[in-house]
């Protein structure tokens, strides 16, 4: 059963972030040179998806592991999402 502590799972987990790391910090280069605020806004968008899609796999990885009943896993997404 794939969990967190499963090597490619993780690994997956880890490349999204340092995805969205880069994101973030091209973001500050942006603010730092003074873009135009469409710009930023449709780049934080982008980062914010990313967060999004992380989350959601990590909420497939509790789904996957089996031991979280359903109704918590619903409480999880309507608290953090």
């Amino acid at each position: 059963m794939p969990t967190v502590h499963d090597p490619e799972r993780k690994r997956a987990l880890v490349m999204r972030l340092k995805r969205v790391e880069g994101q973030l910090r091209g973001i500050q280069k942006l603010i730092e040179t003074d873009t135009d605020c469409e710009k930023v806004a449709q780049q934080l968008s982008a980062a914010r998806k990313a967060l999004d899609k992380t989350f959601f796999a990590m909420v497939g990885c509790v789904i996957a592991q089996g031991d979280v009943p359903a109704d918590d896993v619903a409480d999880m997404l309507s608290r953090f999402s």
